[in-house]
């Protein structure tokens, strides 16, 4: 049994250190080496790792693993994000938020005219909402490619008729072009786009043609209140300090998570939060969402694209794309 054990644990070891192999490759290459050298850096340090793998006894292969990946983390982490590069358009201005109370003024919302996916006119405009007159908290859900995947936006609505919607995305550079690989290895910082939903919403629908899904959540104002206010923080510290983005940990539905988080009862960890395709299927169990209605049915009538493209220029966008939508109750989210 012992030596079963023995077995077992040395096999655990191996996935571990190749797991550590296999990320190392990557994260040399997507790094900040001058282009000349990233495959060869790349190639250099994956078979120095797996070379010590094949010494002779644990001992010798973990002194020459251990210290040669310790090496290349710490490299990994100092590698830092900026907020000086050569900016796409669109992503060229951080937005930020003045508290003073219940006001609250927002700059540099986003309101893009597109003609195209890549041709539009940036355009941002301030405001002042007053936070007792939030009302309503929405999530739209994207999919641009795999149903396993979807890109997550939260709306929030104050009095009547005024919608701010927040996309946590990539701030990418003129040359860059977003890689689902490459967002997992400090090639993107993280930005929230504070917009207008006519930019957010027809984007997408409208030039992209993605599936997007409008789901209106459960509200409960001692609870919006601090979420909203947790997105402005957020807004705020990456004005003045940038951070990364990571496809894994700190990405558009795990920020969601991280700001609900002290705030809400259920806030356990789910496999739909990482596959977040599901995650209106996980807010529907969790009761965020409308449950009167089966899950497909609320998900058949909470496809927005017609009415988007239906009601572009209209001035009260917003509120069509909300006609038939049901509401829920208040809950603890």
């Amino acid at each position: 049994m012992r030596k079963l054990v023995r077995i077992g644990a040395q096999a655990l070891l191996y996935v571990v250190l190749l797991g550590a192999v296999l990320w190392t490759v990557p994260a040399v290459y997507y790094g900040d080496l001058p282009q000349f050298w990233r495959v060869p850096a790349a190639v250099a340090a994956g078979a120095l790792l797996l070379g010590a793998l094949m010494l002779r006894g644990w001992r010798m292969r973990l002194a020459v693993f251990g210290p040669a990946f310790f090496l290349i983390l710490v490299w990994w982490f100092a590698l830092e994000p900026s907020n000086t590069r050569d900016w796409q358009p669109d992503v060229a201005i951080l937005p930020r938020a003045k508290i003073n109370g219940d006001l609250i003024t927002l700059r540099n919302i986003r309101n893009c005219e597109y003609t195209s996916e890549t041709q539009y006119t940036v355009n941002h405009y301030d405001k002042t909402v007053r936070l007792s007159q939030l009302k309503a908290v929405d999530l739209f859900l994207v999919y641009w490619g795999s149903p396993l995947i979807a890109h997550t936006m939260l709306s929030f609505q104050f009095g009547d008729d005024d919608f701010v919607c927040v996309s946590i995305e990539t701030r990418k550079t003129v040359d860059e072009e977003y890689s689902a690989l490459r967002g997992f290895f400090r090639q993107y910082e993280l930005i929230c786009v504070l917009a207008d939903e006519r930019d957010l919403v027809r984007l997408r629908t409208n030039f992209r043609n993605e599936d997007v899904y409008l789901y209106r959540l459960a509200f409960n104002p001692d609870v919006a209140g601090p979420v909203f206010l947790q997105y402005l923080r957020q807004i705020n510290e990456l004005y003045a300090r940038p951070q990364w983005y990571n496809a894994l940990i700190s990405n558009c539905t795990t920020n969601i998570r991280g700001h609900a988080r002290p705030y809400t009862s259920d806030a356990r960890i789910d496999w739909r939060m990482l596959v977040n395709g599901f995650v209106d299927e996980m807010a529907y169990e969790r009761g965020m969402l409308d449950t009167r209605l089966p899950f497909t049915e609320l998900k058949r009538i909470s496809h927005i694209n017609a009415r988007a493209r239906a009601f572009g220029d209209d001035p009260d966008f917003s509120l069509r794309l909300r006609d038939g939508l049901p509401t829920p109750g208040v809950s603890a989210f």
